[in-house]
Protein backbone atom coordinates (compact mmCIF):
# COMPACT_ATOMS: atom_id res chain seq x y z
CA UNK A 1 0.00 0.00 0.00
CA UNK A 2 1.08 3.67 -0.78
CA UNK A 3 0.93 6.68 1.37
CA UNK A 4 0.07 10.04 -0.40
CA UNK A 5 1.60 12.68 1.65
CA UNK A 6 0.75 16.18 0.32
CA UNK A 7 2.65 19.28 0.96
CA UNK A 8 1.30 21.60 3.87
CA UNK A 9 1.94 25.25 2.59
CA UNK A 10 1.80 26.55 6.27
CA UNK A 11 4.44 23.83 8.10
CA UNK A 12 6.50 24.53 4.84
CA UNK A 13 6.58 28.19 5.60
CA UNK A 14 7.49 27.33 9.30
CA UNK A 15 10.08 25.28 8.38
CA UNK A 16 11.79 27.44 5.97
CA UNK A 17 11.47 30.85 8.05
CA UNK A 18 12.74 28.65 11.39
CA UNK A 19 15.58 27.61 9.14
CA UNK A 20 16.41 31.70 8.32
CA UNK A 21 15.86 32.38 11.86
CA UNK A 22 18.43 29.88 12.88
CA UNK A 23 21.02 30.49 9.77
CA UNK A 24 20.52 34.19 10.55
CA UNK A 25 21.41 33.25 14.29
CA UNK A 26 24.78 31.26 13.31
CA UNK A 27 25.91 34.67 10.63
CA UNK A 28 25.80 36.67 13.14
CA UNK A 29 27.55 34.88 16.23
CA UNK A 30 30.22 34.05 13.60
CA UNK A 31 30.67 37.94 12.61
CA UNK A 32 34.20 39.39 14.51
CA UNK A 33 33.81 42.33 16.39
CA UNK A 34 35.27 45.42 14.63
CA UNK A 35 36.33 48.60 17.08
CA UNK A 36 35.86 51.72 15.06
CA UNK A 37 38.17 54.16 16.17
CA UNK A 38 37.98 57.89 14.96
CA UNK A 39 41.79 57.90 14.44
CA UNK A 40 45.20 57.61 15.77
CA UNK A 41 47.10 57.90 19.11
CA UNK A 42 49.94 60.11 19.78
CA UNK A 43 51.85 59.25 22.89
CA UNK A 44 54.35 61.84 24.54
CA UNK A 45 57.00 61.25 27.36
CA UNK A 46 58.85 63.48 28.82
CA UNK A 47 61.88 61.84 31.32
CA UNK A 48 63.63 64.78 32.70
CA UNK A 49 60.99 66.44 34.83
CA UNK A 50 63.39 68.44 37.20
CA UNK A 51 60.97 67.03 40.79
CA UNK A 52 57.93 65.49 40.97
CA UNK A 53 56.39 68.84 42.80
CA UNK A 54 53.27 69.81 40.91
CA UNK A 55 52.15 68.68 37.38
CA UNK A 56 52.66 68.35 33.92
CA UNK A 57 50.49 69.73 31.15
CA UNK A 58 50.46 68.03 27.68
CA UNK A 59 48.48 70.14 24.97
CA UNK A 60 47.75 69.41 21.12
CA UNK A 61 47.61 71.77 19.06
CA UNK A 62 47.16 72.63 15.37
CA UNK A 63 48.56 76.07 13.78
CA UNK A 64 44.95 77.89 14.66
CA UNK A 65 44.99 77.29 18.42
CA UNK A 66 49.12 77.36 18.94
CA UNK A 67 49.74 79.91 21.51
CA UNK A 68 45.96 81.05 21.80
CA UNK A 69 45.21 79.12 24.78
CA UNK A 70 44.11 75.31 25.43
CA UNK A 71 44.38 73.17 22.65
CA UNK A 72 42.35 70.62 21.21
CA UNK A 73 43.22 67.87 23.46
CA UNK A 74 44.58 68.49 27.19
CA UNK A 75 46.21 66.51 29.58
CA UNK A 76 47.52 67.14 33.16
CA UNK A 77 49.73 64.26 34.32
CA UNK A 78 50.95 63.56 38.13
CA UNK A 79 54.64 63.18 38.03
CA UNK A 80 56.39 60.28 39.15
CA UNK A 81 60.30 59.48 39.44
CA UNK A 82 60.71 62.42 37.11
CA UNK A 83 58.61 61.69 34.14
CA UNK A 84 55.40 61.49 32.80
CA UNK A 85 53.80 59.71 29.89
CA UNK A 86 49.99 60.48 28.62
CA UNK A 87 48.43 59.27 25.32
CA UNK A 88 46.01 62.00 23.30
CA UNK A 89 43.63 59.16 21.74
CA UNK A 90 41.51 59.41 18.50
CA UNK A 91 44.03 62.36 16.84
CA UNK A 92 42.53 62.45 13.16
CA UNK A 93 45.00 63.32 10.24
CA UNK A 94 46.02 66.90 10.09
CA UNK A 95 48.84 68.86 10.95
CA UNK A 96 49.40 69.11 14.92
CA UNK A 97 52.00 70.34 17.66
CA UNK A 98 52.56 69.41 20.95
CA UNK A 99 53.63 71.96 24.11
CA UNK A 100 54.49 70.55 27.20
CA UNK A 101 55.02 72.64 30.76
CA UNK A 102 55.91 71.94 34.44
CA UNK A 103 53.22 73.48 36.37
CA UNK A 104 55.46 72.93 39.22
CA UNK A 105 52.90 75.18 41.36
CA UNK A 106 49.73 73.99 39.63
CA UNK A 107 47.77 76.97 38.92
CA UNK A 108 47.30 75.57 35.37
CA UNK A 109 50.02 78.06 33.46
CA UNK A 110 52.90 79.34 32.57
CA UNK A 111 54.66 81.95 35.01
CA UNK A 112 56.71 84.35 33.99
CA UNK A 113 59.42 87.10 35.77
CA UNK A 114 60.84 89.78 33.25
CA UNK A 115 59.19 88.55 30.42
CA UNK A 116 60.79 85.23 30.88
CA UNK A 117 59.17 81.55 31.77
CA UNK A 118 59.90 80.40 35.24
CA UNK A 119 58.81 77.35 34.65
CA UNK A 120 60.30 74.33 32.14
CA UNK A 121 58.20 73.59 28.98
CA UNK A 122 58.98 71.50 25.57
CA UNK A 123 57.86 71.19 22.23
CA UNK A 124 57.18 68.03 20.17
CA UNK A 125 60.59 68.22 17.88
CA UNK A 126 62.30 69.72 20.66
CA UNK A 127 63.40 72.49 18.86
CA UNK A 128 66.78 74.62 20.14
CA UNK A 129 65.27 78.55 19.17
CA UNK A 130 65.25 81.70 21.44
CA UNK A 131 62.43 83.80 21.85
CA UNK A 132 58.28 82.19 21.69
CA UNK A 133 57.66 78.77 20.34
CA UNK A 134 56.74 78.50 16.91
CA UNK A 135 54.46 76.15 15.56
CA UNK A 136 56.97 75.67 12.29
CA UNK A 137 59.55 73.85 14.23
CA UNK A 138 57.06 71.70 16.08
CA UNK A 139 54.70 70.75 13.14
CA UNK A 140 54.43 66.99 12.57
CA UNK A 141 51.66 64.87 10.72
CA UNK A 142 49.90 62.32 11.81
CA UNK A 143 48.13 60.17 8.84
CA UNK A 144 47.40 56.18 9.38
CA UNK A 145 50.11 55.50 11.78
CA UNK A 146 50.22 55.64 15.67
CA UNK A 147 52.93 58.42 16.77
CA UNK A 148 55.38 58.83 19.59
CA UNK A 149 57.32 61.83 20.71
CA UNK A 150 59.89 62.07 23.94
CA UNK A 151 59.91 65.45 24.89
CA UNK A 152 63.05 67.45 26.54
CA UNK A 153 62.41 70.72 28.69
Amino acid sequence: MKTLMTSNPISNKLVSTLFLFVLSITFAFGQTKTVVTEGQNITVTVKNVKNNTGQVMVALHTADTWMKGQGLQNINSKIENNQVSITFKNVTPDTYAIMVLHDENTNNRMDFDNGMPTENYGMSNNPMSYGPPQFSESKFEINTEDLEFNIRF
